[in-house]
């Protein structure tokens, strides 16, 4: 029931993606304005995901649950029926709150239920939440948008997460006792600035091309400096913890103690920014160079999204019987070929090759995905489960701020150093090179699965 609910709630983060020019149009708003749809989704989703490893300590699984599931289904209500454009960002804000609780719940369940020999099947199955959502995301609202108002993006959610929350009542059952944790205040405020500033100042990267955007840049500055602050008091309150005086910390840092931990983290953040940078970069393509319609634009994905799927319990089957190498030295080298071919696209590539392109990215992201996040949290002890599935979580919000803000501000200086060439031509040469710098980085997880041997599953038999 927990991973349909996480599936319903996911697809909903990149289905704005294709409708966002129509919003611009009917709400009369900019580009930028349009794009805090995205940004404002991502902001709430960092500010709230560090919290989580105290709130499914406080409180039972089931309230956890009817707690975001109810929140998601006022925000879905509050957006399809929007009136205004603050009103819709609002209702997407109320979403992003009941979604950043789901998939944490999710991950604990799934650390303190299941064994580790079984824990690869099952993240294969959580892959598909994680990655297909996104992926076929832009195709479902492609084909809404193609028969009906944008409206209908946020309609055809409401049966969904109606039936995932009258399911949940029934079927979510309470396997821990809560407990009274601490909650120590200035980590919160201090959580919900550094994220909230540092995804902000990362999405404002995008606009290079109009200039060095010193407010943005400074923001960036404020949030890295306040997140360096908040890792040192958690640290601190750990300490005083295990002297037996304090709250204890909002989120345990313990985790980045370990080498599996740490490389298998690297790896997937890398992987979850390339395969954003992808989501992000194919529709402005797509659209505004080949001149491909918003169906065919959301349709590029779709075999990808499906392959994924497929993919996704085979490589955890294989993971719990293997390893990780066997998976993620040919997803990652998969990943990287990809990559490359996008990168020499030019400005007339047919949709059958943007298809193939996207199907060998989503492969490659499928083998890397699932042994990443099983090895990264088969290293976490039980006792703190929740604390390293939200360290997991929360520096994904950043690799997708990161994915998103610095793929496009290249794509916008590449396409603004192009010369004398047409509009077409010049955005062409901008997704080359925002898709040259993306194979560059995959080279990077490629070197790091090939060169660094990092396996909990071995060193816990």
């Amino acid at each position: 029931m927990l991973v349909v609910a996480a599936f319903v709630v996911i697809l909903n983060e990149t289905t704005l993606s294709v409708a966002l020019p129509e919003l611009m149009r009917y709400f009369r708003v900019s580009a930028e304005s349009a794009q805090w749809l995205s940004t404002g989704f991502m902001l709430t989703m960092a500010v709230v995901i560090p919290m989580t490893g105290y709130i499914l300590s406080r409180f039972t699984l089931r309230r956890v649950y009817v707690a975001a599931l109810s929140l998601f289904l006022a925000g879905t209500v509050l957006a399809a029926a929007a009136p205004a454009f603050p009103i819709l960002l609002l209702a997407r804000i109320i979403q992003a709150s009941g979604t950043a609780l789901v998939l944490p719940m999710l991950m604990t369940t799934i650390m303190q239920l299941v064994p580790i020999e079984r824990r690869g099947q099952v993240f294969g199955l959580v892959s598909v939440v994680i990655a297909v959502a996104p992926a076929v995301g832009p195709a479902v609202s492609g084909l809404i948008l193609q028969t009906g108002s944008w409206r209908w993006i946020f309609l055809a959610m409401l049966p969904l997460v109606l039936a995932s929350f009258i399911a949940g009542l029934w079927l979510i059952r309470n396997f821990t006792e809560p407990t009274r944790p601490g909650l120590d205040v200035p980590s919160v405020l201090l959580s919900a600035v550094g994220f909230a500033t540092a995804i902000y100042g990362l999405a404002g990267l995008s606009q290079l091309a109009n200039g060095f955007p010193m407010g943005r840049v400074c923001l960036l500055v404020v949030g890295v400096l306040t997140l360096g602050v908040f890792f040192r008091r958690q640290r601190s309150l750990a300490r005083a913890e295990e002297a037996g005086r304090g709250p204890g910390p909002l989120l345990n840092l313990e985790p980045l103690g370990d080498r599996n931990f740490v490389f298998s983290t690297v790896v997937l953040l890398l992987s979850f920014g390339l395969l954003f940078a992808f989501i992000i970069l194919i529709p402005i393509y797509a659209q505004q160079v080949v001149g491909l319609s918003k169906l065919a634009t959301g349709l590029i994905s779709l075999p990808g999204g499906i392959v994924m799927a497929l993919l996704g319990p085979v490589v955890g089957r294989i993971y719990d019987a293997r390893g990780t190498r066997i998976l993620t030295i040919p997803g990652a080298a998969l990943l990287s070929l990809s990559l490359v071919g996008m990168a020499a696209m030019g400005s007339t590539a047919a949709l059958w090759y943007l298809m193939v392109c996207a199907i060998a990215l989503n492969a490659g992201v499928a083998l890397v995905l699932t042994p990443m996040m099983s090895n990264a949290l088969a290293s976490v002890p039980d006792r703190i489960a929740a604390h390293g599935q939200a360290i997991v979580n929360s520096f994904q919000q950043v690799a997708g701020g990161v994915g998103t803000a610095v793929f496009v501000a290249i794509m916008t200086l590449g396409a603004a150093s192009a010369g004398a060439v047409s509009q077409q031509d010049a955005i062409a040469r901008g997704v080359g090179l925002a898709f040259a710098v993306a194979a560059g980085l995959s080279l990077v997880a490629l070197a790091i699965v090939v060169f660094i041997r990092f396996d909990a599953r071995d060193e816990s038999q």
